[in-house]
């Protein structure tokens, strides 16, 4: 699993652009960058729709302005599911990406194997990442919501 101190793993994510899906090296995204990724199990989901998502929208000028150029949502969805989702919930500031696979999830080691539910899922976390390397690491415990939030991660900033 990453670490405090770890450098974030190679990969691709996915992201609806102008209705496409367009591809984000992971790399890319980091590289002298402080970046906020958070994820969570699925979207249009009770805890996520309700809180976890709802959080970083409502905070994300606040989050930038501690320095931040990125804010990610991660999930084990598609471009197009994280698209409606970001559009419902109006996460403007928000770049919702899509590891629909769950490749990039298990590079981190932070999966669950939700069964029934859909399958090997995102945990829910939030880091806080440095130029690619990972300075906080937040992970809730299942089925808790606290430690991930944007009020913690703008606390840590």
């Amino acid at each position: 699993m990453i670490a405090i101190n770890d450098q974030m793993p190679a990969g691709k994510l996915q992201q609806l652009v102008e209705g496409s899906s367009v591809s984000h090296d992971v790399a890319d995204l980091f590289r002298d960058k402080k970046v906020v990724i958070f994820a969570l199990p699925g979207a249009f989901t009770p805890t996520c729709s309700n809180k976890h998502l709802p959080g970083f929208v409502r905070l994300a000028t606040q989050i930038k302005a501690k320095g931040v150029e990125h804010i990610i949502c991660l999930s084990v969805n598609d471009a197009f599911v994280m698209g409606a989702w970001g559009e419902q919930q109006q996460a403007r500031e928000i770049m919702m990406l899509a590891d629909g696979d769950a490749s990039y999830s298990s590079a981190l080691g932070l999966v669950n194997d939700s069964g029934s539910f859909g399958g090997l899922r995102a945990k829910r976390y939030a880091m806080i990442v440095d130029n690619g390397k990972v300075i906080h690491l937040q992970i809730d415990a299942p089925k808790t919501f606290s430690d991930s939030s944007a009020e913690a991660i703008l606390a840590l900033l």
